[in-house]
């Protein structure tokens, strides 16, 4: 059977609270390092405090245009999917930056799956894993 790890973003407090993003530019404010080794499915929301939409760019282990971006336009007040389990390992650093400073927080999780092949052919084999 397949076991499903959920962790916090390792940029968190420790608690999973949201992580107020400072970056105007590049290189942005840490959300998460992946793991060395194992690969980590990450999800990341972005909330927008601010009166007015902003643009955020998350980097992904780089600051290239477009190579290592994603850019996501928050509306004013909302929060959005950024960010939807993308995998990543070999330490990469996840990290944001927005238009203005400390009116965007950024929340999520990583989550690993672990299962044995036996496991993962008795019950997912030809499936879609989701």
């Amino acid at each position: 059977m397949a076991t499903i790890t959920k962790e916090f973003l390792s940029g968190t407090p420790g608690t999973g609270r949201p992580i107020k993003v400072a970056a105007t530019s590049t290189p942005g404010t840490t959300l998460h390092t992946g793991h060395a080794t194992a690969k980590d499915e990450v999800n990341i929301w972005l909330t927008n405090t601010d009166t007015v939409a902003r643009l955020v760019t998350v980097e992904f282990g780089g600051v290239s245009a477009p190579d290592d971006h994603i850019k996501v336009t928050v509306p004013a007040g909302e929060s959005v999917l950024a960010v939807p389990g993308v995998p990543i390992s070999g330490g990469l650093l996840v990290k944001a930056y927005a238009a203005a400073a400390n009116v965007i927080t950024a929340w999520g999780y990583t989550g690993s799956r672990k299962c044995s092949i036996a496991a993962f052919l008795a019950c997912c084999a030809g499936r879609p894993i989701v």
